[in-house]
């Protein structure tokens, strides 16, 4: 099938593709698996990018961020996973298979390719980009994941062919170790030889888990979230100060910041 391609003048190579839905998943309530026919995000994506969705209505101007979930250079395909929290995704959850959807990417700097065998740490949909981490290191990765309960822990079958160990930890104990992702972390970094930990989720998880990695001296990386207006660093509305006093575009300097950067 045909696809509008629009190639953006930068540096690094960013498409504007009217991209083919191939298929629209409920993974459980309010989540959701949207995959599209994007040749070039596909080819063009790494790990921890996201790209910018126009949402199919003429209700809604600005474009959604999600970030990318999988991207499969073979078949030309990427999936995005996100939850419907309003009225644009709303909106997104009913787009049907051979419908298309204008998506701007991939947008921002990922996780770091120097590690070779990380602890992926995630909550809620910050597992989103992390998956796409785990699938491009081909088991090399761990992952702790943390949810309130075990219901939302529905993510272990989605990484169960793409991580090494998977750890599990629940609020309320029902599922793994009880308590938070930060209760087994010092555990897993006393016993296991990781190279780097990458993190994404709540950001009161984040700076817990870049402290405990900094005592244990290693080198930790944190994928910010916030509103996005343009996605290409133009709007300023998701600037941010860093630790050395600079400001930075969490969509164009970001997502991915060494985490002493961004946390003191």
């Amino acid at each position: 099938m045909w696809v509008a391609v629009m190639i953006l003048p930068e540096k690094n190579q960013k498409y504007l593709e009217d991209a083919r839905v191939i298929s629209q998943q409920e993974l459980r309530a309010d989540v959701f698996s949207l995959e599209l026919e994007a040749p070039q995000i596909a080819r063009e994506a790494v790990p921890g990018q996201f790209v910018q969705v126009r949402i199919p209505s003429d209700s809604f101007v600005l474009r959604r961020p999600l970030g990318v979930a999988s991207a499969d250079q073979a078949k030309n395909r990427i999936t995005l996973i996100y939850r419907e929290v309003g009225k644009g995704t709303v909106a997104l959850t009913g787009a049907m298979p051979g419908e298309t959807i204008n998506v701007l990417g991939p947008l921002g700097h990922g996780f770091s390719s120097a590690f070779e065998h990380p602890l992926l740490v995630g909550g809620g949909l910050g597992l989103s980009p992390l998956l796409f981490y785990a699938e491009s290191l081909h088991g090399k990765a761990d992952v702790l994941m943390g949810g309130r309960t075990a219901d939302e822990l529905f993510w272990k079958e989605l990484y169960a062919d793409q991580a090494g160990e998977i750890f599990l930890t629940t609020d309320d104990g029902s599922l793994g170790t009880k308590g938070f992702v930060t209760t087994l972390l010092p555990e897993l970094l006393e016993k296991k030889a990781y190279d780097g930990v990458s993190v994404c989720g709540p950001e009161i998880m984040m700076r817990n888990v870049a402290k405990i990695a900094a005592e244990y001296g290693i080198p930790c990386e944190v994928s910010l979230e916030r509103r996005m207006g343009c996605g290409l660093g133009a709007c300023l509305s998701c600037s941010i100060d860093t630790t050395d006093g600079k400001r930075k575009k969490v969509c164009k300097d970001g997502p991915v910041f060494p985490a002493q950067e961004v946390f003191a």
